[in-house]
C-alpha cells in the first residue's frame, strides 16, 4: 500500500494523464509518452515497455468507449482496422521475443516522418473533414501497424492515423476509430506477450493507468471540438518531431 502513497506513484498518475490526453485527442503517443519518460527516471526498457502495455488496456478501454459514445468511430473502418490490427500485434509480439525491437525504429520512424510531412501540407493547403473510400489497403495497413506496435513498443496510432490522415480521411473519425480498435490490437499484444514476460511494477502500471482512465473521455471530448484544419496539423507536427527524435537517438 506504501507504494501507491508516495511521491513517484503520483507522478506515474500525472505522465499517464498527460499522455492519455495526448493520445485520446490526436490518436497516438500515450506508449511513447510513458515509455519515454518512464526511460529517463531509470525504470528498465524491457519493464517499461510491459507496464505501458498493460495499462495501455484499460485507457484503451475506456478511450474507445468514450469515443464511440461521441459518435467519433467510422464502424466500417474500425472492423477493417481491428481484424488485421489482432493479428499483426500476435505475430509482433512473438516476433519481438526473438528480435530486438530497437534496431526497427529508425526505418518506422523514417516512414513516420515522411508521413507527418505529408499531413502538415494537407493542413496548410486544405483541411478535409470527409472520410475518403476505402480500399483493400487497409487490412495491410492494420496488419503493419499492429506488429509494428508490438515490435517497436509503439506505433499502432502514429502508423495507421498518419497514414489514414495523410490520404486524406477526416482526422476527427480517424482518430476515434483507430483509439477504438486499438483496444483490440493491445489486448491481443498483451496476451500474447504474457507468455514471455513477468510483470512485477504494479505501481508504475496503476499509476499511468489511473491517469489515462481519468483523461480518457476528455481527450474524446477534445478531439471532437477541435477544429479538422487544427487537428492535421498538430497531428503531422507531433508525428515529425517524434520521428526525428528517435532518428536521432538511433544516431548516437
Amino acid at each position: 500500500m506504501q507504494a501507491f502513497m508516495n511521491i513517484d506513484f503520483l507522478l506515474f498518475v500525472v505522465v499517464g494523464f498527460i499522455a492519455q490526453i495526448i493520445d485520446g485527442a490526436l490518436g497516438m503517443a500515450y506508449g511513447v509518452s510513458c515509455t519515454s519518460f518512464l526511460l529517463s527516471v531509470g525504470i528498465p526498457p524491457s519493464l517499461a515497455s510491459a507496464s505501458v502495455k498493460v495499462a495501455e488496456v484499460f485507457t484503451t478501454f475506456v478511450s474507445g468507449i468514450s469515443h464511440f459514445r461521441l459518435g467519433n468511430v467510422d464502424k466500417k473502418l474500425f472492423t477493417q482496422l481491428a481484424i488485421p490490427g489482432v493479428l499483426g500485434g500476435i505475430l509482433g509480439a512473438y516476433f519481438l521475443s526473438n528480435f530486438p525491437g530497437n534496431r526497427l525504429k529508425p526505418f518506422i520512424s523514417a516512414y513516420l516522418l515522411v508521413m507527418g510531412l505529408r499531413i502538415i501540407i494537407k493542413a496548410v493547403k486544405k483541411a478535409t473533414t470527409e472520410p475518403v473510400s476505402m480500399g483493400t489497403w487497409i487490412y495491410p495497413l492494420g496488419l503493419v501497424g499492429g506488429a509494428m506496435d508490438a515490435v517497436g513498443g509503439g506505433g499502432w496510432g502514429p502508423i495507421v492515423t498518419s497514414t489514414l490522415v495523410a490520404r486524406g480521411n477526416s482526422a476527427r473519425m480517424t482518430i476515434g476509430s483507430v483509439n477504438a480498435s486499438e483496444f483490440l490490437v493491445t489486448l491481443a499484444q498483451v496476451l500474447t506477450f504474457s507468455i514471455f514476460l513477468t510483470v512485477t511494477s504494479w505501481d508504475v502500471i496503476i499509476g499511468i493507468m489511473l491517469g489515462g482512465l481519468i483523461a480518457a473521455p476528455f481527450a474524446a471530448m477534445i478531439a471532437k471540438k477541435i477544429n479538422a484544419r487544427v487537428l492535421m496539423l498538430i497531428v503531422g507536427l507531433l508525428i515529425s518531431f517524434l520521428s526525428i527524435r528517435t532518428i536521432l537517438a538511433s544516431l548516437q
